[in-house]
């Protein structure tokens, strides 16, 4: 459900106590007392105690006591124990309502304090990335399927080395709170090692090491890692089993780099399989790399067709990096009808011109 779609979804229950209640007198006055409709008068605190406090529903139960009152009162029913068991009715629903809405509170105040430290954490973890690197321009979007949360398990980053320009973007398999701990783990040692390897096959080594120590083969993370060269026009490229960047060239053309051959995923070595291969690529001025999780490209529409990145690579034109990453994430989003259900990261990297 989209937060349109969840908003007038809101809107109609918060009015939705009002119009039962006006409905159910309107029909009671016109019927008459025969067709039994006073005790649906409890509707009203009921439906109140979805989504209302517990003060809002037993005003609403108060009404729905007063009305019962004056229509039992009109309709005769208190000379029988008709009008008698529909208060109590009223009354019951109520106490109920009330209950449930007191206990509902108590769980939303919670999960707001728990999502509150996600989020703290999350920006923690994820920390701005530098927005240039020499020639370099970066621009970052993300986007996570925990879309109240706001954490997910896709990762990136960019370290200015003595290597030259280095960055990561990954994927942790699952979502959640777990998913961020893994992550925090590939960073740290990610953020330690680009200053200190010497080259990208030993930085993917050590990261291998610290997740596998960590997560014993249980779970994998899916990364590529590049080592951008500006002065000699070339990037240098290592793919842990993840979807291969993007490239635009000057002239608008497009090609996905791939590797020689894929190697598994960080934190899967344990099962053997060769270790990553370093690739080159030209990377010249007024040429992009978009970085990206699976996220983006799965994205499906309502006919379950994945989303065509590549046919998509235009709306990378817009002179501002940001911009331009901001209107290919909108259009991840219009592809998939509404929030992916999986995270979603992507990490632009323009060659400015001069």
């Amino acid at each position: 459900m989209t937060t349109a779609e969840h908003r007038d979804a809101r809107a109609v229950l918060t009015w939705l106590p009002a119009v039962v209640m006006t409905v159910v007198t309107v029909v009671d006055l016109t019927a008459g007392p025969g067709v039994g409709f006073l005790p649906l008068v409890s509707l009203g605190p009921a439906f109140s105690g979805l989504i209302g406090t517990w003060r809002r529903t037993a005003v609403t139960g108060a009404v729905a006591l007063l009305l019962c009152l004056g229509l039992g009162a009109y309709d005769g029913l208190f000379d029988t124990r008709r009008g008698y068991t529909a208060l109590a009715s009223v009354a019951g629903v109520t106490a109920a309502g009330v209950t449930a809405a007191v206990m509902r509170g108590r769980r939303e105040a919670e999960l707001a304090g728990v999502r509150d430290v996600a989020e703290v954490a999350q920006r923690v973890l994820l920390r701005p990335v530098p927005r240039s690197a020499g020639p370099i321009r970066v621009a970052v979007s993300y986007t996570s399927a925990a879309a109240e949360a706001r954490i997910g398990g896709d990762l990136y980053e960019v370290v200015a080395s003595p290597y030259g320009v280095r960055v990561i973007v990954g994927d942790v398999q699952g979502k959640g709170l777990a998913a961020v701990e893994t992550a925090a783990l590939v960073l740290g040692s990610f953020r330690e090692a680009a200053h200190e390897e010497p080259d990208l096959v030993a930085l993917a080594a050590r990261l291998e090491r610290s997740v596998a120590r960590e997560l014993h083969g249980e779970k994998f993370v899916t990364a590529v890692l590049a080592e951008i060269h500006a002065d000699e026009e070339r990037v240098v490229l290592v793919d842990c089993g993840h979807p291969p960047p993007l490239l635009v060239r000057g002239d608008g053309a497009v090609e996905f780099p791939a590797p020689p051959a894929y190697a598994l995923p960080l934190g899967l070595g344990v099962h053997g399989g060769e270790p990553p291969e370093p690739y080159e690529v030209r990377f010249a001025p007024g040429e992009q790399l978009l970085l990206y999780t699976d996220g983006v490209t799965e994205a499906r529409d309502a006919a379950g067709c994945f989303y065509p990145l590549q046919e998509r690579a235009d709306l990378l034109k817009d002179p501002d990096a940001q911009a331009a990453l901001e209107a290919l994430r909108e259009d991840v989003v219009r592809h998939a009808g509404g929030p992916s259900h999986d995270d979603a990261a992507m990490l632009l990297l323009r060659y400015q011109r001069g």
